[in-house]
Parts: structure tokens; C-alpha cells; sequence
């Protein structure tokens, strides 16, 4: 029997690593580690999009370049070379819009599903003089906790301009709320310009500092037609007013380099995107 033991005893070894490996190390937390890094490998494969994704009318034209995940409220393309999504991208319909959950208490974190990939932290943004500002707003996400909890997620933050946050971009998103409500939904997708990057980075992962915020939108009207446009915004404290600062969505994949609304008719596409009717959006 001591013999069978030790003769068993170096199996049993491998058996209890290649366990460890599989369930311990890739289930670590990213946030556990004290230098700051993530456990696990140190960049994994390209995540690959989730079936039928493409489809939805809210989501670019797919590239290789970023991290797809997908939460309940919103779609994000992170990219792990600035630490700031690509762009988010979401419908929101006019029932979301009377959500009455509250922000209290919920911290900005790292995101989960994109465990093992280089992500931005909150210590990144600590005494950098920017704000975490949120790509899709907490209070589009209000109609669910969790939803609302996942809008917290770096994947879905961007370093902003404190007035800016505050100010002439809050207003703008309290405008598509309204938008969605008028028309039944609306089709957003919103992100960052970095630009020349005239601001630089911030934190010790160099998360980079976008020049400028967008937001690309689509409405359908009663009678079936689609209306869109795109806002840009500086990342400063300057003032910007709406009609000042939007442009077709043509403008905006010029200036971005995605393409946005794919999943339209071609024809109605080119028609949507290479104009821009104020009057659908109350603005003179």
C-alpha cells in the first residue's frame, strides 16, 4: 500500500496543478494583484462578437481593432492600446427612460467580462484633473440596478473635462432621453476622438486623453422615415450649442473613420447619413 502511494503520489500532483490552472488562475481577480496589473495572461485573444450582433442598428461596422462586450444596456469595442472604448453603442427606448434607480454607492471598476485584458483603473484618474465621464449615462441604464451598475465599467469610461461633463454634454444626454421619448427610441452610439491627443495620458497605464466626445444618432419617425445626426464636442470648458457643434453622419466617419449604421438599406443609408434635418430634432 506505501508503495501504491508513492507511486501515486507525483499523479496526483499534476492532477491538483492542472485543476489550480484551470479553475484557480483563470478566475482571479484583476484587481487583486497590488502592483495594479491583472492576474492571468497578460492579453488574450481578440473577444469575438457575439452572434447576430452585427444585425442590431445601434452597432458600426465591425472591426478587428477592439475588445466586443456586450452588457445588458449597452455594446462597447474597447481598445487596449488607449484604455478608452472605441466607441458604446445602445438603443434606448422610451420606457427605459423612467427609470428611477440611483447611482449611490456604486463604484467605477474594472470590467469582468474582459477579464486578463489591460484595462484603465480608478487609480489612473486620481488627482489627474479629469473626470470619469461615462459614455453611455448612468441614468440611461436607471430602469435596472444591474444595468445601471455595468455603465460604471472602464469599458464604458472616458477621461473628461470636468465643466464639460457637467455641462453642455449632460445636456446633450438629457436631450436624447427626450428624443427617445418623442420618437419611441433612439439608436445612439457615442465615443471618443483622440485626435492629435493634445492632452496626453494620464495614470501609470498612460490611459489617453481624448481631444474630442461624439455622438452619433438615428430616429425612426411615425411614418417609417429615419432621421439621423452626429454631435462633436472639444474636451474643454468651452460652450457648445447644438446646432453649432452637429454635422451628418458622414461628417462624423470622416472625422472617426467608423461606420456608423450599417445595418441600414443602402440607399436610405446614404440618403440618412449625407444630410441633416434640424426640424426633427427641435433645433433652429
Amino acid at each position: 500500500m506505501k508503495k501504491l502511494k508513492k507511486l501515486l503520489a507525483p499523479v496526483l500532483l499534476v492532477i491538483a496543478a492542472l485543476l489550480y490552472y484551470l479553475f484557480g488562475y483563470q478566475h482571479a481577480d484583476p484587481e487583486a494583484d497590488p502592483t495594479g496589473r491583472p492576474t492571468g495572461p497578460a492579453e488574450p485573444a481578440p473577444v469575438s462578437a457575439p452572434a447576430g450582433l452585427a444585425e442590431l442598428m445601434e452597432i458600426p461596422a465591425l472591426t478587428s481593432g477592439g475588445r466586443i462586450v456586450q452588457h445588458g444596456a449597452y455594446v462597447s469595442s474597447y481598445n487596449t492600446e488607449t484604455l478608452i472604448p472605441d466607441w458604446v453603442a445602445y438603443e434606448l427606448t422610451a420606457e427605459e427612460t423612467g427609470g428611477d434607480r440611483k447611482r449611490e454607492g456604486i463604484e467605477f471598476r474594472m470590467d469582468p467580462d474582459l477579464r486578463g485584458c489591460t484595462q484603465a483603473m480608478r487609480e489612473d484618474y486620481s488627482g489627474s484633473g479629469w473626470t470619469k465621464g461615462h459614455l453611455m449615462p448612468a441614468a440611461d441604464a436607471a430602469f435596472s440596478s444591474s444595468t445601471m451598475a455595468e455603465t460604471f465599467y472602464f469599458t464604458n469610461i472616458c477621461p473628461q473635462d470636468e465643466t464639460l461633463n457637467a455641462g453642455d454634454w449632460q445636456y446633450l444626454e438629457k436631450k436624447v432621453r427626450q428624443w427617445a421619448n418623442r420618437y419611441g427610441s433612439i439608436w445612439v452610439v457615442t465615443g471618443p476622438i483622440v485626435g492629435e491627443n493634445r492632452y496626453g495620458t494620464i495614470g501609470d497605464r498612460d490611459v489617453v486623453v481624448p481631444d474630442s466626445f461624439y455622438k452619433a444618432l438615428l430616429i425612426r419617425k411615425k411614418n417609417g422615415s429615419y432621421s439621423a445626426i452626429a454631435f462633436v464636442m472639444d474636451n474643454d470648458d468651452g460652450r457648445y450649442f447644438l446646432k453649432d457643434c452637429s454635422m451628418s453622419i458622414n461628417e462624423l466617419e470622416t472625422l472617426t473613420g467608423f461606420d456608423f449604421f450599417p445595418s441600414l438599406d443602402d440607399k436610405i443609408e446614404d440618403k440618412v447619413e449625407g444630410s441633416v434635418r434640424l426640424s426633427d430634432w427641435g433645433i433652429r
